[in-house]
């Protein structure tokens, strides 16, 4: 299988609900390093997994979504712990959306699968992987 990666950041801010998150039960914020993984088995007419160009592009679009807002205020998270796990998902999804659309171009048509994850810090973070 071959991959390329392409990565961004992403800032917002958020609580979670349970005695499972503890003191993050109140508002604070998270920076996250965002890594989107493309896979297929054989490499397209060009050679390429996907155009590493459009995948930031597009990675930085799915970003920008989200990124310096209180997720805490955004309708569709309501009363949603929005985990780095779960945000993993929301992000890989919504550049499977893309995907699918035509956004990274007719050779992504042969992705396989995708892969996000967020690197909370340098010793934890969370993915994500889904099929295409």
């Amino acid at each position: 299988m071959f991959s390329i990666t392409v990565r961004d950041h992403l800032m917002i801010a958020h609580s979670f609900h349970g005695e499972v998150f503890g003191p993050a039960q109140r508002l604070h914020g998270a920076t996250f390093l965002v890594d989107a993984t493309f896979r297929r088995e054989q490499l397209d007419e060009d050679n390429i997994v996907v155009d590493i160009g459009l995948a930031t592009k597009e990675l930085g679009t799915v970003v920008g979504e989200l990124n310096y807002r209180n997720l805490d205020d955004e309708p569709e998270f309501a009363g949603v712990n929005t985990s780095t796990e779960f945000l993993a998902k929301v992000i890989a999804d919504r550049l499977a959306e893309r995907i699918h659309k035509g956004a990274l171009g007719d050779g992504a048509r042969g992705l396989a699968n995708l892969s996000v994850t967020l690197h909370e810090s340098h010793i934890a973070w969370a993915s994500y992987e889904r099929d295409l």
